[in-house]
């Protein structure tokens, strides 16, 4: 698909756009393709634009003076970041990080591009204000799940969510990337796992995770 077909088939406000403006979104816009892994903002790099994913995955994150990392959401295949547009954004106060979670094709919306459409389009706007509201909801869940929820139920939702999202038993997740992305420590996470597998829920392997029975997981949630 060219630019300008993946960015009318994700916009919902392409529509509302001039012909001017669609012409500068289309050849100002930016392929981009991350390895797993990669950091794809950090706190110190500005406001790149938004990001459109085309397939992959990406966490948003920010981290504690200690060094502690708190995964605030994820987006996948079809999400768009806008966090990393925060300067357009009068609500936000704050500077997050973004790492691919696998191998990630995008396009990236420059800021200056958004901007100047912003200026004279009002749907643009409320697409972002829209967007970042619902992003909140995300974070705010996930406070609520770190706050509220033991490490074990946490360890529980995100391979249950995982299970169910991709339809596959066989998960492949570190120790570590499990960890970080439920706000938790890495020697946690292996201590409930190894849990989990003496309990005849999973089975562990390099780099792998197996759900071995659904029910066992589930009555963990």
């Amino acid at each position: 698909m060219t630019a300008s077909q993946v960015l009318s088939a994700t916009l919902p406000f392409w529509e509302k756009l001039s012909e001017q403006d669609r012409e500068m979104f289309s050849t100002g816009c930016l392929t981009k393709s991350f390895a797993k892994g990669e950091i794809i903002n950090r706190f110190d790099e500005g406001c790149q634009g938004a990001i459109l994913l085309q397939n992959g995955q990406i966490r948003i994150y920010i981290v504690s003076d200690e060094g502690r990392e708190v995964t605030l959401y994820r987006l996948h295949t079809g999400d768009i970041c806008v966090l990393s547009a925060s300067c357009l954004l009068d609500s936000i106060a704050f500077d997050v990080a973004i790492e691919a979670m696998e191998r990630t094709e995008a396009l990236l919306l420059p800021s200056a591009a958004l901007h100047q459409v912003m200026e004279r389009n009002p749907y643009v706007d409320l697409f972002l204000a829209k967007t970042a509201n619902e992003r909140f909801s995300d974070v705010m869940w996930t406070m609520q799940r770190i706050l509220f929820c033991g490490a074990d139920r946490r360890v529980a939702a995100f391979l249950w969510d995982e299970m169910i999202k991709t339809g596959r038993m066989s998960l492949s997740y570190t120790h570590d990337e499990i960890a970080r992305c439920i706000g938790s420590a890495r020697e946690v996470v292996t201590r409930i796992l190894k849990y989990f597998a003496q309990e005849g829920i999973l089975a562990l392997e390099r780099g792998k995770v197996l759900i071995l029975d659904r029910e066992k997981l589930q009555a963990c949630l």
